[in-house]
């Protein structure tokens, strides 16, 4: 395994970070026991959820992956052997059953120590706004189209007093944010460096050859800003394994499961990914290796968060961290990148 740690924190996080949210819908309490194992046997000492988790959400399954990573280090003692970051549900339909108050304080006090007894511990290493309260291009949206009856109002300042608070209480170690756009992420930072307020130190978003938006205006942000990259989907819903377009996918595999989940199954996704796949063969190595190990190495990343349905999976998800990938395969990828640039934002 490799190593860096959480940007302007001496915080030591693997490159490889366990994604959990199938645990508890895909996956049974067992497997994800299984997985966190394995995990951990093999250097991984990062692990991410969020209260919403599973996905899809629901009401039914509400904060059950939280759940069974606590059921986990009650029944192991890792807890100390383990960076945990979770995070707090933006509103919307999509998380009504969860609350419909923001980010306010009493919504991030009731998340936070909800949090903390479903994991069963006494802290949190980061703890992450999981997507903003304002209208934004989000979740596949391309293009930003601007509102002017949003109703949202200016509260990062106030976002970063309550979570100060939160901090200095010992609930929580470090704070991120998730789904977040250049402007917004700035102006946390503005405001933490005018204020003396906590530090966003990672932005957790959606990055993977099929999906490379944020080599835009948030890759320098990323760098020259410090605050690092939590890749998530960087095998674009498992797309990137090549399995739908070999045709082995499971009965159980995610789009299968969950069809309604199509970000990366457009037309354009496809024929990308059958370029990105004859690239990997060619090398003689397979296409969730080449595409894991491309995110990896990115300048602005500090982890790549992989997730799996089955041991075997999470072992070759974990194993990309042993692939550099050599100038011609970056060469190769980057030209289908310029014929067919970002067709899954």
């Amino acid at each position: 395994m490799r190593y860096t740690t959480l940007p302007k924190t001496d915080i030591k996080v693997s490159k490889i970070c366990l994604g959990t949210m199938t645990w508890g819908n895909q996956n049974t309490q067992d497997e994800g026991f299984a997985q966190m194992d394995m995990a951990l046997d093999k250097g991984v000492n990062f692990f991410d959820v969020a209260e919403l988790y599973p996905v899809p959400a629901t009401a039914e399954t509400y904060a059950e992956t939280e759940r069974i990573i606590g059921n986990w280090f009650e029944k192991t003692g890792n807890r100390d052997k383990v960076v945990l970051a979770t995070k707090i549900a933006g509103t919307g339909d999509y998380t009504a059953h969860i609350r419909t108050t923001g980010f306010s304080k009493d919504a991030l006090n009731e998340a936070v120590n909800n949090s903390l007894k479903r994991l069963k511990t006494d802290y949190i290493d980061l703890y992450q706004l999981h997507w903003p309260e304002r209208q934004t291009n989000t979740f596949g949206v391309r293009d930003y189209h601007h509102n002017p009856n949003d109703p949202w109002t200016d509260n990062f300042n106030e976002i970063l007093h309550n979570l100060d608070e939160i901090i200095k209480s010992g609930k929580i170690r470090q704070v991120g944010i998730s789904n977040e756009k250049a402007w917004g992420t700035m102006r946390y930072l503005e405001e933490s460096n005018a204020h003396d307020l906590p530090r966003m130190i990672t932005i957790q978003n959606a990055y993977s050859l099929l999906n490379r938006v944020f080599e835009g205006d948030m890759a320098e942000v990323a760098i020259r800003e410090e605050i690092g990259l939590l890749a998530y989907s960087p095998m674009a819903f498992g797309v990137l394994s090549g399995k739908y377009i070999k045709g082995t996918e499971g009965d159980n595999a995610r789009l299968k499961l969950f069809p309604r989940f199509a970000r990366y199954s457009s037309e354009q996704s496809t024929e990308a990914t059958k370029r990105y796949l004859k690239i990997a063969e060619d090398h003689g190595m397979t296409l969730a290796q080449m595409s894991l190990a491309f995110v990896t190495d990115r300048p602005f990343m500090t982890s790549n968060i992989i997730g799996a349905t089955s041991l075997k999976q999470l072992e070759e998800n974990i194993d990309s961290i042993d692939i550099q990938l050599s100038d011609e395969i970056l060469k190769a990828i980057n030209e289908v990148h310029a014929v067919i640039p970002n067709p899954a934002p």
